[in-house]
């Protein structure tokens, strides 16, 4: 099983890496503390983190922990990372797991060939909109090497058996123009049903807005429901494409 996206330009274009994703939910923000005027009580919260604004104390709030409960979907981390040494995020999946997601290093060479090995015949098949066996250099060389002025790509990374393990990436590549963009999304076939193909969507999105682009399009085997389904969770629109009745075309305005 595999869900796989593609976002494009407006013009139809060499498409992107293709991916596997499925819905998910995250964000955080911190409550404002701006207009108190008066010094309040001391008081302890549920988790005994004592606050105050007596003159006299202070008190030093304790961090969330790495086991931090889930964030809501709804307010989704506003990230632009404008290289491959952008801070990376945190993020909790449905099941409790922890990932790490940060932009794609040109240093991920080996990881992104194990990830494509990896993945199941029908999860290659929908990702590269063909068969690939065996990836080639040149192919890792360009789905690592990222122009990060007008492109950009996420990686979600885990530990296991004592080693750094790829299980999804997202990426988009813009139009000339900067307007618009292709975009593709891939989990592995393990990490299903977590909500990581939807996590990794979201920061892309997140970073497309705030670039200025203002259209995302993916072009996806008509057969593919898990990007029918994620799409349609994400808002995208979807439409036969007119140019291949195999495809669909699914589109976000941002």
């Amino acid at each position: 099983m595999t869900t796989s996206a593609r976002v494009s330009s407006s013009t139809r274009r060499t498409p992107a890496p293709r991916t596997s994703g499925e819905t998910g939910k995250t964000a955080a923000e911190k409550p404002s503390t701006k207009g108190r005027s008066a010094p309040a009580q001391t008081s302890k919260s549920k988790r005994g983190t004592a606050k105050t604004n007596a003159p006299t104390k202070s008190a030093t709030a304790r961090k969330p922990g790495f086991a931090a409960q889930p964030k809501p979907a709804s307010r989704a981390i506003v990230a632009t990372p404008a290289s491959a040494q952008s801070p990376h995020f945190t993020e909790q999946l449905r099941d409790g797991t922890h990932v790490i997601i940060r932009p794609l290093r040109k240093s991920d060479a080996a990881l992104e060939r194990a990830f494509i090995k990896r993945l199941s015949p029908e999860s290659r098949r929908l990702r590269f909109l063909g068969q690939v066996s065996e990836p080639s250099d040149d192919m890792i060389r360009r789905l690592t090497d990222i122009d990060y002025r007008k492109d950009m790509a996420f990686v979600a990374l885990v530990h296991r058996d004592n080693e750094k393990r790829e299980v999804g990436v997202s990426r988009y590549s813009a139009s000339a123009d900067g307007q618009s963009c292709e975009c593709a999304v891939t989990v592995d076939d393990e990490w299903h049903k977590k909500g990581l193909g939807s996590l990794l969507m979201r920061h892309l999105i997140d970073v497309a807005r705030t670039r200025g682009i203002r259209t995302m399009m993916s072009f996806d085997d008509a057969n593919n429901w898990q990007m029918r389904d994620l799409a349609a969770y994400l808002g995208f629109d979807r439409k036969r494409d007119p140019n291949d009745s195999t495809q669909v075309i699914h589109r976000l305005t941002l």
